[in-house]
């Protein structure tokens, strides 16, 4: 048998489970390099997914908690997608992605591990990023530690 290892998954594992909703707690906390925050706007922030489909998977969270698309306003959805352009642009420039999956899952049923927060998902895609690993061994394999993702994408967020 093969083992792949993945170290950093211990710290979740071990680690204490979050009671309070994350994506109202992470930007009060006040530390984003620790959180993986890449950008604070008005109404919504950016946010490294810590369990990424792929390198640079993001989010694009309101600071309002709101379960569903309706629970936002016209000038917080547009700031949402305001930032979801300007985090593809980003993610072009220093990723060269040849695609993306955006979108949110909205309820248990859709897939959404945090359903209580509404979330805007932006995921990179290259050609070739599923391969026989995850079909075969249901395993995803990371080239890029999520410390070294956030140094490699902050600045581009930093003229937001």
């Amino acid at each position: 048998m093969k083992l792949l290892w993945a170290p950093w998954r211990l710290k979740y594992i071990l680690g204490a489970k979050e009671k309070d909703c994350i994506f109202c707690e992470k930007p009060k906390a006040g530390n984003d390099r620790e959180h993986f925050i890449l950008h604070r706007g008005k109404s919504n922030f950016i946010i490294l997914n810590l369990y990424p489909y792929n390198n640079g998977h993001l989010m694009v969270v309101p600071y309002k908690h709101a379960s569903g698309i309706g629970g936002i306003g016209p000038e917080e959805a547009a700031e949402m997608m305001e930032l979801t352009q300007k985090s593809v642009g980003v993610l072009q420039r220093k990723f060269n992605p040849q695609g993306f999956n955006i979108g949110m899952n909205l309820g248990s049923a859709a897939g959404a591990g945090i359903e209580e927060h509404l979330h805007m998902h932006v995921v990179p895609r290259w050609n070739g990023d599923t391969n026989f690993m995850p079909v075969l061994g249901e395993t995803k394999v990371m080239p890029q530690h999520i410390e070294s993702t956030y140094d490699n994408l902050i600045d581009g967020f930093s003229g937001l």
